[in-house]
């Protein structure tokens, strides 16, 4: 009986000393978007601004916040931020209407005109890019469940409807495999970056003395090669390549998230 009761006593004493913890963490953050979301509709973009960078400092990042973020540099005529972080909503929350209808007006604005091609696979798997990664994992697991499901219902029941809707799931869990895969892929080797001033000199080499090749303005969205001493090495879709420094682009693929929030305006 005394070892039960020693047993209760803990127990009460866990929940009491970490409730408090536990429920503080989630409070922080909330605080902390609920007074960026209240300056961003005060007029106040450059505070809503620095309350959105500290979430996603923290961690707590989701599409939603970067959109907030991208909205509040629009806002502040700081064309090449609110690109990289619509870019990064865009990963996330693939198919948001007012997330994308804003980037395509921030699109509207950038002075260098460049098309991204779209090759074979593009097109091939063309609803690969109104789906994020999670979205196509839980698509292939999914398919991964009915086809095997199915093979397992075919050893006790040889019926002519299975044996087609095999052949349908198999189908299905070889496309959906095969997208999340590609997907993976892309996820893994996005290279894309944001030129963030209003004009820089791309250069034939890594260094201020080289010749310029061309210049490029803000909110441009190049490929990222590899880094030097300060410079980036970056390539168009048109294949010019040249150098530029550092601290003038900034790659739109971060980190995963630590702690998703599923919050927005």
């Amino acid at each position: 009986m005394r070892r039960y009761s020693y047993l209760a006593i803990s127990i009460i004493t866990i929940i009491f000393f970490s409730g408090p913890d536990t429920q503080a963490q989630p409070n922080g953050w909330e605080a902390l978007f609920f007074r960026a979301n209240e300056a961003f509709k005060g007029g106040h973009y450059q505070d809503a601004i620095d309350g959105y960078e500290q979430l996603i400092q923290n961690g707590y990042e989701n599409g939603h916040i970067y959109y907030n973020l991208g909205n509040g540099y629009f806002r502040l005529n700081q064309l090449g931020k609110a690109i990289l972080n619509y870019e990064r909503a865009r990963i996330l929350i693939p198919r948001d209407a007012d997330l994308n209808f804003n980037l395509r007006l921030a699109r509207d604005q950038i002075q260098d005109a460049i098309a991204e091609p779209q090759g074979f696979i593009q097109m091939a798997f063309f609803w690969l890019d109104a789906l994020s990664l999670q979205e196509v994992f839980w698509g292939f697991g999914i398919f991964n469940v009915l086809f095997w499901g199915l093979l397992f219902i075919r050893l006790f029941q040889h019926s002519e409807w299975s044996y087609y809707l095999s052949f349908v799931f198999l189908v299905l869990f070889l496309i959906s495999g095969t997208s999340f895969g590609l997907k993976w892929y892309q996820v893994r080797t996005e290279s894309r970056a944001v030129i963030l001033e209003n004009e820089v000199n791309i250069l034939s080499g890594p260094d201020i003395q080289d010749t310029v090749l061309f210049k490029l303005h803000e909110g441009s969205i190049v490929h990222q090669e590899r880094s030097e001493d300060g410079w980036v090495l970056i390539h168009l879709p048109d294949k010019k390549r040249g150098w530029v420094e550092a601290e003038s682009v900034e790659p739109i693929k971060r980190g995963p998230a630590v702690l998703p929030v599923g919050v927005q305006n």
